[in-house]
C-alpha cells in the first residue's frame, strides 16, 4: 500500500519540525517548506529519513502570495514525481508563521499586513492552490492559538488572525466535504520554542506565570503538539471534521 504524503509549511523548526517528525513516525512521507534556513530544513529531512520515510524540503515564503502558484506547479509537482513517485499529496498542515508582540495601540499597519499575509492569506490561498494536488479523502490542519479563546495583552494582531483562521476552517470544512477532505484546527497554548524570539522559552518570569495559569502546571513543549497533528492526519481521526482542538494543558479554564 502506497504511503500517504503530508505537506507541512514552516517545517524546519519549532512546532512545524515536531509535526513533521510525528507524521513520519505515524508512517507518512513528508514534504516540509522553509523560508530561508535550508540547513536546518535538511536536518529535519535527514531525521525523517532515519525513520524509514521519504522526505524533501522545499523553499517557500508563505507571506509572499506570488510564490504560491509556481510553488505548486513547479516545485511541488516535481518533488512529488521525483521523490515520492506520486502525483498528489494527502494532507496539508498550514503552520508557517511568526508573531508580533506589541500592544494594540503600538501595532503598526505594516505589522498588521505582515500578520495577514503569513497567517490568514497563506492559510486561505495555499490551501486553495494545494487542492489541485490533493487526493480526495485527505485533510487540512490549520494551526491557530489558544490566544483566539483568551486574551493576553501584547498579542492583539496575532490573535486576531488566528480567530479569522478558525472561521475560515469551518468554511473550508463545509465546502470541501464533497471531496471528503476534512479540515480541523489545532490551537496550541504557550509553548517553549523560538517563536516570538523565544519569549515563552527564555523569559523565566513569563514562563512561570503561564505555568501557574495552566491546570497541568507547566507550559507546553513542541512534542505536545506534533502528535495531535499527526493523529488528525490518520485514519483514527476519520470522523473528526470542522473541530477546534486546543492543546494547552488547560490554561485559563
Amino acid at each position: 500500500m502506497k504511503s500517504k504524503i503530508a505537506l507541512v509549511t514552516g517545517g524546519s523548526r519549532g512546532l512545524g519540525k515536531d509535526m513533521a517528525l510525528q507524521l513520519a513516525k505515524k508512517g507518512l512521507d513528508v514534504i516540509i517548506t522553509y523560508n530561508s534556513n535550508k540547513t536546518e530544513a535538511e536536518k529535519v529531512v535527514s531525521e525523517i529519513k532515519s525513520f524509514g520515510r521519504k522526505a524533501i524540503a522545499l523553499q517557500l515564503d508563505a507571506a509572499e502570495y506570488k510564490e504560491y502558484e509556481p510553488f505548486f506547479k513547479e516545485k511541488l509537482k516535481e518533488a512529488l514525481h521525483s521523490t515520492f513517485e506520486a502525483t498528489k499529496l494527502d494532507f496539508l498542515i498550514n503552520n508557517a508563521g511568526f508573531g508580533v508582540y506589541k500592544s494594540f495601540q503600538d501595532t503598526t499597519i505594516d505589522d498588521f499586513k505582515d500578520m495577514v499575509h503569513v497567517h490568514l492569506m497563506a492559510a486561505f490561498f495555499i490551501t486553495q492552490n494545494a487542492l489541485n494536488y490533493m487526493n480526495d479523502g485527505g485533510g487540512v490542519v490549520n494551526i491557530s492559538s489558544g490566544l483566539a479563546r483568551f486574551s493576553t495583552p501584547g498579542y492583539a494582531v496575532y490573535a486576531t488572525m488566528k480567530g479569522a483562521i478558525e472561521t475560515l476552517s469551518k468554511y473550508q470544512a463545509a465546502e470541501l466535504g464533497n471531496r471528503k477532505i476534512r479540515v480541523n484546527i489545532v490551537a496550541p497554548g504557550a509553548i517553549e520554542t523560538d517563536f516570538g524570539g523565544g519569549l515563552v522559552r527564555d523569559n523565566q518570569g513569563l514562563n512561570t506565570m503561564l505555568a501557574n495559569q495552566t491546570a497541568l502546571g507547566r507550559v507546553g513543549l513542541p512534542d505536545d503538539i506534533g502528535s495531535v497533528v499527526a493523529f488528525l492526519c490518520s485514519d483514527d481521526a476519520k470522523w473528526i471534521n470542522a473541530q477546534r482542538i486546543e492543546v494547552s494543558g488547560g490554561i485559563h479554564i
